[in-house]
């Protein structure tokens, strides 16, 4: 199918109305909708909630009349299924649209195809694939869970240019200013959950909320294998739902007082050292529709996912400062040799305020050891 420069334009649209769902559509993609008659847009539409309506049926409906003999350029699969909402491709079918072009093709089992197939047999023409790399990416989180069954995991770190998240004696507020806070409370916002463990609540008490922008609340999660959560901890307010990780060894009382608090307490199988077993809790945060998970630290669980090969992306907040001794960001990985690090792939950097921003995803190098566990070995 030819493609113009009219139709890259309108797709592009189509995307940028579908980055402004972006943290309220979870567990559900990011999705936008514009519909055109001779070269003009007569309606467009995005995702905007969860169990509200879709882009298609928001854009047909801000079209009104005008749909039949239309063209629309859609960021993501109609899907052909019932779920909260009836079938996005039925209603382009209804709405007499002729041609949709598709930027990729949805990853869920239940649509796969499906809607595509579907527009095709009522006389539609489809096209796939239009800047399909780009909303790849804007929906990398949603894709990820639909192919693995957990979440697309992002490890925030902080610290400064000497790699410490703290002094020697601990005291760590703070090392980036407050352009940089702002942004990792948007990157918070937009994550389902937020993870720390134990260590990070007894030393620091962190709330876990959003605060500097609006959004929503994310879960919050602590490792924390004995249950030694204080009950006046500021992650047991009700300002955020809490899920508190602990093992079949945790003491009955402790986790009866945390239910108590409000917590929900979430049992976990051990690894071989008798610690929790990292890909049993990606499974079931990915079973309970966490799509997107924020690890926050400290630089134990930092070390223990990254020897996990459990990170997908790394956001990592570098301040100006040179602090000398103090508490690393990472912990010790075993490496051996340069050949062994982890490698960032398609970096970008940006700064914010008088601090830079870096991100990439992990090239994890050749494991380098024969055993098969991975281990958190300090919570």
């Amino acid at each position: 199918m030819p493609i113009s420069k009219q139709d890259l334009s309108f797709m592009q649209r189509a995307l940028t109305l579908a980055e402004r769902g972006r943290g309220r559509t979870s567990p559900n993609p990011m999705v936008g909708a514009v519909i055109v008659r001779d070269g003009h847009i007569i309606g467009e539409g995005y995702h905007q909630e969860v169990g509200g309506p879709h882009a298609e049926p928001n854009a047909i409906r801000a079209a009104g009349t005008r749909t039949r003999g239309s063209t629309m350029y859609v960021t993501l699969e109609p899907c052909s299924h019932h779920g909260r909402t009836p079938p996005c491709a039925d209603a382009i079918i209804e709405a007499g649209i002729s041609r949709v072009m598709v930027a990729m093709t949805d990853p869920d089992k239940r649509v796969t195809g499906a809607g595509i197939e579907r527009m095709r047999e009522a006389d539609i023409t489809v096209g796939v694939g239009l800047l399909e790399a780009e909303t790849r990416h804007l929906n990398r989180s949603y894709i990820h869970h639909r192919q693995t069954g957990e979440p697309f995991t992002l490890l925030k770190m902080a610290q400064t240019l000497d790699g410490r998240i703290a002094t020697k004696t601990g005291h760590s507020q703070w090392i980036t200013g407050e352009e940089a806070r702002r942004h990792g409370h948007q990157l918070r916002s937009e994550a389902d959950a937020v993870l720390v463990g134990i260590g990070t609540v007894l030393a620091d008490n962190p709330q876990l909320t959003v605060r500097h922008v609006e959004g929503r609340q994310p879960r919050r999660i602590i490792l924390d294998s004995g249950a030694r959560t204080p009950i006046s901890s500021h992650i047991l307010n009700a300002e955020a739902p809490t899920t508190v990780c602990v093992t079949d060894a945790a003491p009955q009382d402790r986790i009866k007082s945390l239910l108590d608090a409000g917590a929900e307490m979430l049992v976990l199988p051990t690894d071989s050292d008798n610690h929790i077993d990292l890909n049993a809790l990606k499974r079931e945060l990915g079973a309970q529709q966490i799509l997107t998970l924020m690890i926050e630290g400290g630089s134990q669980i930092t070390t223990a996912f990254l020897k996990a090969r459990a990170v997908d992306q790394i956001t990592c907040f570098i301040a100006p400062l040179i602090m000398g001794a103090g508490l690393e960001v990472v912990g010790n990985l075993d490496t051996t040799d340069v050949s062994q690090a982890i490698r960032l792939h398609k970096t970008k950097i940006e700064q914010l305020g008088n601090d830079f921003l870096l991100t990439g995803q992990p090239i994890y190098a050749p494991p380098i050891t024969t055993s098969p566990h991975h281990h958190i070995t300090t919570y």
